[in-house]
């Protein structure tokens, strides 16, 4: 069993998704980013792309980010804060 941690993506709107996920892959500026649990300490900024995590249930899903955001990593807490809203 995979080791989880906590995710949440939040737009201007409203928080788009909010739970516990063994992995996350998100674009950041510099390229894309993959984050399991106990992942170092990290402030990244996202650029446009697919925002790709799973859950605990094996479970994959996609958000598709057009807008520039902010990404935190922090002991097993993860933030995604983005400008605009994810489909």
């Amino acid at each position: 069993m995979a080791k989880l941690f906590n995710l949440s993506i939040i737009s201007p709107d409203k928080t788009l998704y909010e739970g516990r996920i063994s992995s996350l892959t998100a674009p950041s500026k510099l390229g894309y980013l993959g984050v399991l649990a106990d992942h170092a300490p990290l402030i990244a900024t996202l650029g446009p792309g697919r925002i790709t995590l799973r859950e605990d249930s094996d479970e994959q899903k996609v958000f598709n980010s057009k807008g520039d955001g902010l990404l935190e990593i922090m002991k097993n807490n993860v933030t995604i804060l983005l400008t605009e809203p994810a489909k």
